[in-house]
């Protein structure tokens, strides 16, 4: 049988309470301390998971955070975690499902929602690992990080940066699951040499990883159906057919 408990536990045991409550209502205060801009307006075409391209980001912070001295030393760091938010997902507040459909399963395969990384979560909040290429002085930002390896969409709200730390963040005996067993698909990929002239040569590279890598959803499979991806101010329009990805047009994109 438990002890009864004392009325000094007791007030002890509201206080953690309400201490407990407190961090919780401040975690829902989290700020958004910069932006990275990317080149993919839209969702469709971003990489799967981050490193999987070259494709570059630049960091901009907020005002509020433009200060030289929280940067301090970051330029001994090659790799750099970031916390972000899954701005484009349209999910009613306090309502989450505990299984997703991984796009890489075709959509068809229902998995625990912790069990992978879909952006339909609890709390729609992204995790990267991406290089830290350089440290850039703007004249109208302040100190920007340009990164590569980015999986976001322009804009997309971040929360929080920390550095990567090879000692305890690596783990290469690590079983990765279902999405490890994915990780070698890749489409060859055609596209018309006046296609890849429109595209400047430092953005070609990455353009065609993107395309290897298959940015439609898994359970769609029509061999005459043509996609359009977006990309730094371009419209990439392709189809697949087996195990190739066919480019049918590039087009430069008209400002709004």
């Amino acid at each position: 049988m438990r002890e009864p408990v004392s009325g000094h536990e007791v007030v002890k045991k509201k206080k953690d309470c309400n201490n407990l409550e407190k961090e919780t209502v401040g975690l829902e205060k989290v700020k958004v301390i910069a932006r990275i801009h990317t080149d993919f307006p839209t969702k469709f075409g971003v990489p799967r998971q981050s490193g999987l391209s070259d494709a570059a980001g630049l960091v901009v912070f907020e005002p509020e955070f433009r200060q030289p001295d929280a940067l301090r030393g970051i330029e001994e760091y090659t790799h750099l975690w970031i916390l972000w938010g899954f701005s484009e997902v349209r999910q009613e507040s306090g309502t989450w499902k505990a299984t997703v459909r991984p796009p890489r399963l075709g959509g068809n395969e229902r998995v625990g929602v912790f069990a992978c990384r879909s952006p339909y979560r609890p709390n729609p909040i992204g995790l990267s690992c991406v290089k830290l290429e350089r440290i850039i002085s703007h004249e109208k930002y302040g100190m920007c990080l340009l990164v590569s390896g980015v999986d976001m969409m322009d804009q997309t709200p971040i929360y929080d940066i920390k550095p990567y730390l090879p000692y305890v963040d690596a783990h290469p005996e690590a079983s990765g699951g279902f999405a490890h067993k994915k990780q070698t698909y890749h489409l060859e990929v055609q596209i018309p040499d006046e296609g890849m002239k429109k595209i400047p040569e430092e953005k070609r590279k990455v353009v065609m990883q993107i395309l290897s890598q298959d940015p439609r959803p898994s359970y769609q499979n029509d061999p005459e159906r043509v996609y359009g991806m977006g990309f730094a101010g371009f419209e990439v329009k392709f189809r697949v057919e087996g195990s190739t990805l066919y480019v049918v047009s590039v087009t430069k994109k008209q400002k709004e």
